[in-house]
């Protein structure tokens, strides 16, 4: 009975903890902006909230069936890195990191695969960049992405409880770092150097290709410094958010957006 109860009241204290940081990066980005708005506020976070709405569906419907499944064989069957490295704060803590790196790479994917990129473009479609541009997916996205998912929670090893835990995580580092929010000099460098931020990440929604190809990351930041993938080196005020194609200021609105991936209009503009 205790054991149940003590099990009660961190799940409620997880709910608690994660939704006040939620309200915390929504506060902090309208106390001190990085970037100066360019469009409407309003019509642009009711088309996000409405896409990461189907998304989420997707995710209750798609993906957290077939990862917890997944998860539960590995514990089961003590497989994947977790459980190589003995199963306890040493594995759970590797396949925490090997969850994340998974998705740096299926991150530069989603960008290098023109398959992949007519899905993920409708995320860097968006104009102006803020929390809400976080929701901002194609819901078939979720789907796309889920083999690489299963993959993920595979070869990590992640029992269901670290899996619940990266993702956690991963949901408040994407709110993080695509909020609108200005960090103090001293704390963006020393934050930059462990986890994903906001100057970083608006470099990587810039539409000149040379800097959208960087900062890959999107929790953990050692990826892009181990790889060479990590630049600071562009203002703010000086990037341009979006997409640099004929077809973007289309599919910025609702509709179209969906609609965009079965165009065959959405390619890469190199060059």
């Amino acid at each position: 009975m205790i054991g149940y109860m003590a099990s009660r009241f961190l799940k409620a204290l997880g709910v608690t903890v994660t939704v006040g940081a939620v309200g915390a990066i929504l506060l902090a980005e309208r106390a001190q902006p990085l970037r100066t708005k360019k469009r409407k506020t309003l019509p642009r976070i009711t088309r996000n909230v409405a896409m990461g709405a189907a998304c989420q569906a997707m995710i209750v419907a798609a993906e957290n069936p077939t990862t917890q499944a997944v998860a539960r064989r590995n514990a089961e069957r003590n497989r994947g890195i977790q459980h190589w490295l003995g199963g306890g704060v040493l594995g759970k803590a590797a396949a925490f990191l090997a969850m994340d790196y998974g998705f740096y790479l299926w991150h530069i994917a989603t960008h290098k695969v023109p398959f992949l990129w007519r899905f993920h473009r409708v995320h860097h479609v968006d104009p102006d960049m803020d929390a809400s541009t976080a929701l901002r997916f194609h819901f078939a996205d979720m789907l796309v992405s889920l083999p690489w998912r299963m993959v993920q929670v595979r070869v990590s090893g992640v029992d269901p409880e670290t899996l619940k835990r990266w993702q956690t995580f991963f949901l408040l580092s994407v709110l993080f770092h695509h909020s609108n929010t200005r960090l103090l000099d001293g704390w963006e460098k020393k934050l930059s150097r462990v986890v994903t931020t906001p100057r970083m990440h608006g470099i990587h929604h810039s539409q000149a290709l040379s800097e959208m190809d960087s900062n890959w990351s999107s929790g953990v930041a050692l990826w892009d410094h181990l790889h060479g993938t990590y630049r600071d080196d562009v203002e703010q005020e000086d990037i341009v958010i979006g997409v640099d194609d004929p077809q973007a200021e289309r599919d910025v609105q609702l509709l179209p957006a969906l609609l965009a991936p079965a165009r065959e209009d959405g390619g890469r503009q190199e060059g």
